[in-house]
């Protein structure tokens, strides 16, 4: 198998497995856009024909969720959004080197770690793959 068949699987190998533990859940791979006409931000924004109904790949849900690493700063949702931030969308991560909300995080593996609170099932899950399949995972990532 040359090396391009090589990356090839083993990007849909880490694509399954981001599926498998649940990565999926909060970094999700498809939405889309509010219909064209809608009106958002209290009036402020209509959203456009070009941009209106249309499916992107953010792999983000755009949601607040608890991962242990919110700053104390309430969100726009309450008090109960102290410690919550807002899922960071994946798509072009191959070009970041600085990861989470703080950019405090510098790998792949490290950040997916760092997901505590909410994510600790998928976290579990990780920890239970072998080096290849997190490998794997990595890879899939670098390829976003």
């Amino acid at each position: 198998m040359d090396v391009l068949n090589k990356r090839a699987t083993s990007i849909n190998n880490g694509k399954a497995l981001f599926n498998a533990i649940g990565c999926n859940v909060c970094h999700v791979r498809s939405i889309t856009t509010a219909p064209a006409g809608t009106v958002i931000n209290q009036g402020a924004f209509t959203v456009p024909a070009a941009l209106g109904n249309k499916t992107i790949h953010p792999f983000s849900d755009f949601l607040l969720h608890d991962v242990g690493t919110g700053d104390g700063i309430v969100q726009n949702g309450g008090p109960s959004t102290r410690n919550k931030v807002r899922t960071a969308p994946l798509w072009g991560m191959r070009t970041r080197n600085r990861l989470m909300h703080d950019g405090e995080t510098l790998t792949r593996n490290e950040a997916i770690l760092r997901h505590f609170g909410e994510a600790n099932p998928v976290i579990n899950n990780y920890l239970s793959l072998s080096d290849t399949q997190k490998a794997q995972l990595i890879t899939f990532l670098n390829s976003l």
